[in-house]
């Protein structure tokens, strides 16, 4: 036997095995590489599912009051104002008082010439002289018939006559007597007087000038306003009133004194709310001792509101508005979706202060996307109720 036929057996042999291992290094790597495909295969779904939940960012509603305080527009107004007009008629013989004048209470500044007054007043105090007259003519003509009674020259029905004549003749001079008199007080209107301590705030007359009496054909003669101390008007609207009380302080703001606020006091409420605008309007007085300020002016009014708790506030882009009302969304428990109604009590711009419609723990969407429902999943960013930052928001990548 040749050494060729003694080694072909074991190299067939040896062939044979590493065949053998070879099949089996190639199953596994070819079992390996199928199951690393599917792994591969099932992260991608994972991923790609999990991008399929829309990824929020949340917060929770501010229980601070974010502004204590409210802004509105004012009108000073004198504390006590009288137009003065004219109680008799003719022309006005003179004046003393411009405009800006401060005057004391019973100063005249104006009177007027009334001729036809002065006429009627001779008239009534002439007739109430003839009347007296008549009356003690009548009175010693019912005093001599007494006389006469006794020896029967004169009648009880002449007695009771001439007493009765007397009586209308009492009666016709207190008539008289009152005429004058009310003619007397009409002619003591012909000197305007001051009412109250004030300045003389507007002139609409001059020397010559008709006057008619009363106030209702044409503008008064003067206007003079006690400027010591202002009313301040402002309309608060509804839904602030209850938070406004009697006695509450406000600052005052004016475009003449842009560096300088004058403290108010709120001191009455006209306890209704006008149809038209939906306010209430509200009274507060303030101090004008030293004459700064003039009734008229425009003011910026700023009320303490003050409330029995603090509003609940979120960021102005959480809010949604479409058809099914004004709404934001929240998430819940189990991270999905849910739609809440709520109503605004003010806007401050970026923040937002909600009357109703959250609590306040619950997580609301700062920036809903388009086309949340109700029981949508949500996967939430950022921690500690504050909005995630950009980073934060970019989903992982496998």
């Amino acid at each position: 036997m040749s050494p060729t036929e003694t080694r072909s057996p074991v190299s067939h042999r040896k062939l044979g095995i590493f065949s053998v291992v070879a099949l089996i290094a190639a199953g596994l790597v070819v079992g390996t590489g199928i199951r690393a495909r599917e792994d591969q295969d099932s992260r991608l779904k994972e991923w790609t599912d999990d991008q399929a939940v829309p990824s929020v960012a949340v917060t929770l509603p501010n229980a601070k009051a974010l502004n204590s305080t409210i802004d509105l527009p004012g009108r000073l107004e004198a504390y006590s104002r009288a137009p003065i007009f004219a109680r008799v008629s003719g022309y006005l013989k003179s004046w003393s008082a411009d405009i800006g004048a401060r005057v004391k209470a019973g100063q005249v500044i104006a009177e007027i010439e009334a001729p036809d007054l002065d006429q009627q007043l001779l008239q009534a105090r002439a007739d109430l002289a003839s009347l007296q007259a008549s009356a003690r003519l009548s009175e010693a003509t019912l005093n001599r018939r007494k006389t006469l009674v006794a020896s029967n020259f004169v009648s009880a029905q002449e007695i009771d006559e001439r007493s009765a004549d007397l009586s209308n003749k009492n009666a016709a001079v207190k008539s008289g007597q009152a005429n004058v008199e009310r003619l007397e007080a009409l002619a003591g209107y012909k000197k305007i007087t001051v009412p109250f301590d004030g300045v003389v705030t507007s002139r609409d007359t001059d020397v010559g000038a008709l006057i008619n009496a009363g106030g209702g054909s044409g503008p008064a003669m003067f206007v003079v306003s006690d400027i010591t101390k202002l009313r301040v008007y402002v309309n608060v609207p509804q839904n602030y009133v209850p938070a406004i009380k009697i006695g509450a302080k406000a600052t005052i703001s004016l475009p003449e004194y842009p560096n300088r606020t004058f403290l108010a006091t709120v001191e009455a409420s006209s306890q209704a709310v006008d149809v038209a605008s939906g306010t209430t309007r509200m009274q507060l007085g303030l101090d004008n001792s030293n004459a700064e300020l003039m009734p008229g002016s425009y003011a910026s009014v700023k009320l303490s509101l003050q409330r029995d708790s603090a509003p609940l506030s979120i960021p102005a882009s959480a809010l949604i508005f479409n058809g099914s009302g004004l709404r934001v969304a929240t998430v819940g428990a189990d991270d999905k979706v849910k739609f809440k109604t709520v109503s605004i009590a003010r806007d401050l711009g970026k923040e937002i202060e909600l009357a109703s419609g959250i609590a306040p723990d619950d997580r609301v969407i700062t920036a809903p996307p388009d086309g949340l429902s109700d029981g949508d999943p949500v996967r939430v960013v950022g921690a500690g109720g504050k909005p995630a930052t950009a980073s934060e928001k970019q989903a992982p990548k496998g």
